[in-house]
């Protein structure tokens, strides 16, 4: 366990000390924050630093820590160091510039952080992309969270929407998000998610408990061979999309956006939008490690690994059974409570950028109804066939990684215009044009070219977006 327990130390000594010295870079202090200035009872409300927390925990923890982790760890114990010092050097840098700028300016989403940053022609491009990312994600969590409930609580193994048990699930988790994207924030996100955020560190905890009680079949890295993919994907890009959650996630911008809004102070924001992005990788590196333990004692029939299934053969394992069903829960939650609050932040996206006030609930209703139907449209096209809904994951997976760049780029031309150390987000943002084009000149959902010309276009296109970040900076 020497690879795991390393990857464990380096999130933790990581957290305490790169996270203060970029907390001290941004230099938050007193000034009254939007939730006080701007305060409307819906979406502007001051809540505690240990309430914002675990809702902000919640919120960014869809099935990415879990889906992300069971894929990534087939690359191999690499996962155990490559997921905390990517969570440090660039999933934590982001989530915490994501929410501090949304705090700085406003409350103002991620299309209009990139308009005040990056220009007007950037935002026309990106409030398009966060539309789709953000519908196909709350899709995907519909999905997922009605298979493995009906899978674990009815005995269901035909997931099709023609099955009445199947649809109705989709038509209650689908209503709920409903409610919770039009309730104003501190009556339901508020009052119940804290609670449900223990629950998913409880869930995870059980897992850990089962590690000391009944041991765990790690493997130490191997110096000789980092990348060890049964399918021999490339490590570049490929693990760098496929563990996003636990990682660096751009769903996580939209997010800490929300929270923002009810941020009481800005001195609470780096426990709530570092510390949650760090603890969600604690998360992602622990059930990475059952995954690897699953599959090496080959109980994982071949046709699921790598797939949401797996979560309930890592309960049976390490949680005893009268327990198990308590993991599942916590996991059903994440795609639950991450999906309700990526229609919320699309609603806000949609009224910031139309300038419709959202004190009034028809005005609510009028940005959802819509959304809802097409969420309703891509799920019905997403159980046609087995194919489908891996499409729909692929092509989230690169707007999800793609919108992660405009977040990092906006604090880069924040802090170089502020003449502070710039190179903390310009880095880790040129790394990801640079992995986001790798992948998708690359892949058949793109342009389908051999890896080496797809990183030699990745190469030019990351050149092209310092030339244009530079270009931003003198701009104002």
């Amino acid at each position: 366990m020497i690879t795991f327990i390393l990857g464990i130390a380096i999130l933790f000594i990581g957290y305490l000390l790169y996270s203060r010295y970029v907390d001290k870079v941004f230099a938050p202090d007193d000034r009254p924050t939007p939730a006080h200035k701007q305060k409307d009872g819906v979406d502007f409300i001051p809540m505690s630093k240990n309430r914002n927390c675990l809702i902000h925990l919640l919120n960014i923890a869809g099935m990415g820590p879990i889906i992300g982790a069971i894929q990534g760890i087939l690359f191999g114990p690499i996962a155990f160091i490559l997921i905390p010092l990517g969570c440090i050097f660039a999933g934590g840098v982001h989530d915490y510039f994501a929410g501090m700028l949304s705090v700085r300016n406003r409350g103002a989403q991620i299309p209009g952080l990139i308009q005040e940053y990056l220009g007007k022609n950037a935002f026309k491009i990106f409030i398009v992309i966060v539309a789709i990312m953000l519908l196909l994600l709350a899709t995907v969590f519909v999905y997922t969270a009605g298979d493995l409930f009906v899978e674990r609580f009815m005995g269901i193994k035909d997931f099709a929407i023609t099955n009445p048990k199947v649809l109705g699930t989709y038509i209650v988790i689908l209503s709920y998000f409903v409610v919770a994207t039009l309730f104003p924030i501190d009556k339901i996100i508020g009052k119940f998610y804290p609670i449900l955020g223990l629950m998913l560190i409880a869930g995870t905890g059980f897992v850990l408990v089962g590690f000391m009680i009944n041991g765990v079949n790690l493997q130490n890295l191997n110096l000789t061979n980092f990348n060890m993919h049964p399918n021999h994907l490339p490590l570049i890009p490929m693990f760098f999309m496929t563990v996003s959650c636990g990682l660096l996630s751009g769903f996580h911008s939209t997010q800490a956006t929300i929270i923002s809004r009810t941020v009481d102070k800005e001195q609470d924001g780096r426990r709530i939008f570092y510390g949650m992005m760090c603890l969600e990788s604690l998360i992602a590196i622990i059930w990475a490690a059952a995954a690897m333990d699953v599959y090496s004692l080959n109980i994982v029939p071949q046709n699921i690994i790598g797939t949401v299934n797996v979560v309930n053969i890592i309960a049976n394992k390490f949680v005893p059974l009268n327990l198990a069903f308590l993991v599942t829960i916590a996991i059903i939650i994440l795609p639950i409570t991450s999906g309700d609050t990526a229609l919320r932040g699309l609603r806000i996206t949609i009224a910031e950028a139309l300038n419709i006030e959202q004190k009034s609930i028809l005005k609510r209703l009028m940005i959802v109804i819509p959304i809802v139907i097409c969420v309703l449209g891509i799920l019905v096209w997403a159980k046609t066939n087995a194919d489908s809904f891996s499409l729909i994951w692929r092509y989230f997976t690169f707007f999800n990684q793609l919108i992660a760049i405009p977040t990092l780029c906006c604090a880069t031309v924040f802090l170089a215009r502020a003449k502070k150390n710039y190179f903390i987000t310009l880095l880790p943002a040129l790394f990801y044009v640079f992995i986001t084009m790798s992948f998708i000149f690359s892949e058949k959902i793109g342009f389908n070219l051999p890896l080496k010309y797809a990183e030699i276009t990745g190469f030019i296109l990351t050149l092209g977006a310092l030339f244009y970040l530079m270009k931003s900076i003198k701009n104002k």
